[in-house]
This record gives structure tokens, C-alpha cells and sequence, in this order.
């Protein structure tokens, strides 16, 4: 795979015990290091035309201004220091560039996934939360849009917590489609099976907003039974994914059950779904705060790329998991 990747975004320092640090992409670069195939890209800035397409222009000065007089704390677990603006520009940049080298024929063992951070779906379009000050993957949604071989692009976020700033920029448009695997009840408390979007978005927000306890076989359930047929519908031209690691069964601040392998399963699921519908694939990285499970998980999803069988559960979907996928397709009509 071709990761972007820029030091810049070291350089947004969050504080010893910040679960959301520097060290989580030396974590990941350490454990690529040891794989064939892995080529760095370092993308560009995030431009201000580029930002402004889903942030509010004086909440991008704002930001701009905390940093440039040393940061601070923003809100309880959104920090900043002086770097912060070039790192979260940086972060945006590279998720640009990950959407663009997909679209532009980087797939397979070449697919891109853009390891930047600050994180940013949770950061809405007039404010910074959830250890988020930019939407990446909106940044990059909406740059995507710019071409003349894009009217669609659908971002499918399996980060353990909903992304409500994501959700929050494209609820009322339909040229984004998000959906949404994650953790019912864990910060911010968003992200119910009843938003579906409104107005030009009715119908291109999906939740699927599941319990405590949740593993391989319930993520790749709600794959099969409710985006697969989702996207089959809204035909993007090209997929983002939020790709969030905490739902991982390691994490210490969730309580799923998703395995390294099933982040494997996972990846192969959405690279044939890309496949069938003729549209591109990037991933983007969100959360994942034990570094080993991080960094093992981004691994495998560079190793299913590159031809590896993830190997798949044989346990079967909880009941309570059956009944809100049922409660999801019901909503949709799927």
C-alpha cells in the first residue's frame, strides 16, 4: 500500500498521558517497516479553499489564531500546542491526497491510506471535539467532488466511536453518503438508526449503533446486510474509509470485540465491494489507542491488500445485533 505520512504531524503534542499521541504513528511506522510492499507519500497542506468546503471560515481562524498564540486546551480531551494548525493541515492533506490517488488508479497492492493526525471525524463544521480540529475525510469527500469523474463518494467510518462531524457536514446533501459501524452509548452520542439524513440528504446517513460486546462476526454482518446493499444503491464513485481501530478487542477504551484478523476480513469485504461497483478505495485513520493492536491491525489491512486470506469467525451474529441490523435495513429499506 502507499501511506501518506508527514512529520508535521508528530509534531502535535497532546501531553504524557493523552491517549490520542505522537507515539501512536511511530507504533504503526515501526510495525511497517517489517512488511515488502510499503511506500510513503507526504501529500500537501491541506489548502484553506479545500477546508472551507466543510468548516466555517471564521471556526478555521479561530483555530488558526489559538494555535499561533501557543494553544491550549480546547475543550476535556481536545488539545493544542503551536504545531497543532500545521499538523491538523497536514492530517487533512494527506486524506486528500489518499482520496485523489485513489481516484487516479492507485488500487490493489497500491491502494492509499493516509496515517495522519490529528484524527478529525469528529470535528464539526464550527467546532473542534473528540480530539479533532479538521474533518479529514470530509476535507477529502469534498475535494474528491471537484473532479469532473466524481458525482459520489461514500465515507463508511468503523472507528469505534461516531463520527458526528462527519455526519454533521453531509446530513442535509446527497453527493456524501456516511455510514457508520459504532459503539451505542461511548462519546458523543450521536449516530442513532433514526438520522437518515434530511432534506437532499434524506436517505445518505446510515447507523448502525450497536452494543457493547460486538466482534468480527456482527462488524462484517452489517457489511453484508446493510452497506453492501446501501452503496449498491447510491453507486459511489469512490469509498473512504474512516478507519478507526478501537472497536479492537485490545483497545482500552471500548468494549468490542473486533479482532486484527477481522479488521482483515473487513478490508477484503470493501475492497471486492469496491470491485463490483467500479469505484475507488482509500482509507483514512482515525482513532486506536493500544499502539500493538494499532499498529497490528493497520498491518493486516495492508497485508489483505497485498493478497493475504484474513481468516474469518465462525461465530454467529448476537441476537441483539440481529435485531438492530433488522432495525437499520427497515429503516432504509434495504
Amino acid at each position: 500500500m502507499r501511506f501518506g505520512y508527514r512529520d508535521a504531524c508528530l509534531r502535535h503534542e497532546t501531553g504524557a498521558r493523552h491517549p490520542e499521541s505522537s507515539d501512536r504513528l511511530r507504533a504503526i511506522r515501526r510495525r511497517l517497516s517489517r512488511l515488502h510492499g510499503v511506500e510513503y507519500e507526504e501529500g500537501s497542506l491541506a489548502t484553506r479553499e479545500a477546508l472551507e468546503r466543510v468548516h466555517d471560515p471564521s471556526y478555521l481562524d479561530e483555530v488558526e489564531q489559538f494555535c499561533a498564540d501557543g494553544g491550549g486546551t480546547w475543550d476535556a480531551d481536545t488539545v493544542a500546542v503551536g504545531a497543532t494548525w500545521e499538523a491538523a493541515r497536514a492530517s487533512a492533506g494527506l486524506s486528500v491526497w489518499a482520496a485523489n490517488a485513489a481516484l487516479d488508479g492507485h488500487q490493489g497492492h497500491d491502494t492509499p491510506f493516509a496515517i495522519g493526525r490529528p484524527p478529525g471525524h469528529h470535528a464539526e463544521p464550527d467546532d473542534a471535539m473528540g480530539f479533532c480540529f479538521l474533518g479529514n475525510a470530509g476535507v477529502a469527500a469534498t475535494d474528491a467532488l471537484q473532479r469532473d469523474d466524481v458525482d459520489r463518494v461514500a465515507v463508511f467510518d468503523w472507528d469505534v466511536h461516531h463520527g458526528n462531524g462527519t455526519q454533521k457536514m453531509f446530513y442535509e446533501r446527497g453527493d456524501v453518503f456516511y455510514a457508520s459501524i459504532h459503539e451505542r452509548g461511548l462519546f458523543p452520542g450521536t449516530g442513532h438508526v433514526d438520522e437518515p439524513g434530511r432534506d437532499e440528504g434524506e436517505g445518505s446517513i446510515l447507523n448502525v449503533p450497536y452494543r457493547g460486546g460486538c466482534g468480527d462476526a456482527e462488524y462484517l454482518a452489517a457489511i453484508d446486510e446493510a452497506l453492501r446493499p446501501a452503496l449498491e444503491r447510491y453507486d459511489p464513485d469512490l469509498l473512504i474509509v474512516s478507519a478507526g481501530f478501537d472497536a479492537h478487542e485490545h483497545d482500552p477504551i471500548s468494549r468490542m470485540r473486533v479482532s486484527t484478523e477481522g479488521y482483515g476480513a473487513m478490508t477484503r469485504r470493501l475492497d471486492d465491494l469496491c470491485d463490483d461497483l467500479d469505484a475507488a478505495l482509500a482509507f483514512v485513520l482515525e482513532g486506536g489507542y493500544s499502539l500493538d493492536a494499532l499498529a497490528d491491525s493497520i498491518a493486516m489491512v495492508h497485508e489483505t491488500m497485498h493478497g493475504r486470506d484474513p481468516v474469518e469467525t465462525d461465530e454467529a451474529v448476537s441476537d441483539r445485533a440481529r435485531e438492530r441490523l433488522d432495525e437499520v435495513r427497515e429503516e432504509h429499506g434495504l
